[in-house]
C-alpha cells in the first residue's frame, strides 16, 4: 500500500479529500440529495493516467468531462455551449436541478488520433491541466480541436456562491489544495439500477478503494 493510500485510509471527509486532492489523487464527491444526488468520481486534471481513465469508464461509469475555472476558459474563449448554439432545443433549459448546464465544447489534444482511447483521453486531460496552469501561455486552438471526446465545463464566476454543482465543488478543490484550476469529473452509475450509485454503495467503494468520499456540504461550509 502506498504512502497516499494509508493517508487516505486514516480519516474520512473533507479533511481526507483535502489531503488526497493535494497529492494527486481522487476522490468521491456527493452533491446534495436534493440536487443531482450524484457521487463524482473526481481528479485533478494534471495527475489523470490511461488507468484513470479506465477507472472512470470502468468504475464509475458517467460521463468523463473536464471542469475549468470560469476564468480559464474566458482566457481560452471557451462559451457556454448553451449560449451559442442556434437550434430550438437549445432555447429552453428547464433543468430540474440547477438554473443552467456548465457544459462548453467538446474536444481532443491535436495530438491525439481517434481521441477516445483511455491514452487520447488521458493526453487530452493532462494537457488540458497543463494549459489550464499558464493560460497566459497557451494558445487554445493551435493545441486543442473541436469536436472532440472530453466534454469541458465551465465553472460559475464566482464557484461556491453561484452554483453547487461538481463543477464548482472540484475546482474548489482545486484552489484550496494548489492545484491547477482544472479537475476531471465522472458520475459513479448503479450497475444494476441503470441510476446514480447510492451514497452508501458510494461510501463503501471509496473503503475498498482507498478513495475519501466528502458530502458537498462539507466543501462548501470549509470552502465556499
Amino acid at each position: 500500500m502506498s504512502r497516499s493510500d494509508n493517508m487516505q485510509r486514516t480519516t474520512s471527509g473533507i479533511d481526507a479529500a483535502l489531503a488526497a486532492f493535494r497529492a494527486g489523487e481522487p476522490v468521491l464527491v456527493h452533491d446534495a440529495a436534493d440536487r443531482e444526488g450524484e457521487t463524482d468520481l473526481i481528479y485533478p486534471a494534471a495527475a489523470v493516467t490511461p488507468a484513470a481513465v479506465a477507472r472512470m469508464r470502468n468504475d464509475a461509469g458517467g460521463l468523463v468531462c473536464t471542469a475549468l475555472s470560469y476564468e480559464v476558459a474566458e482566457a481560452f474563449d471557451l462559451p457556454f455551449i448553451q449560449d451559442v448554439v442556434d437550434h430550438p432545443a437549445a432555447a429552453d433549459h428547464d433543468l430540474a436541478y440547477d438554473e443552467r448546464s456548465s457544459f462548453s465544447l467538446t474536444v481532443n489534444h491535436r495530438e491525439t488520433f481517434t481521441g477516445i482511447t483511455d491514452e487520447d483521453r488521458a493526453r487530452t486531460i493532462t494537457e488540458l491541466g497543463r494549459a489550464a496552469a499558464a493560460p497566459d501561455a497557451t494558445d487554445f486552438a493551435a493545441e486543442f480541436r473541436t469536436p472532440g471526446h472530453v466534454h469541458v465545463l465551465k465553472a460559475a464566476p464566482d464557484l461556491l456562491g453561484d452554483r453547487l454543482g461538481h463543477t464548482e465543488l472540484g475546482i474548489s478543490l482545486a484552489a484550496a489544495t494548489d492545484q491547477a484550476p482544472a479537475v476531471v469529473v465522472c458520475e459513479m452509475l448503479d450497475d444494476e439500477t441503470g441510476e446514480a450509485l447510492p451514497p452508501a454503495a458510494a461510501q463503501a467503494y471509496g473503503e475498498r478503494t482507498g478513495i475519501p468520499y466528502v458530502e458537498g456540504s462539507e466543501i462548501v461550509d470549509r470552502l465556499g
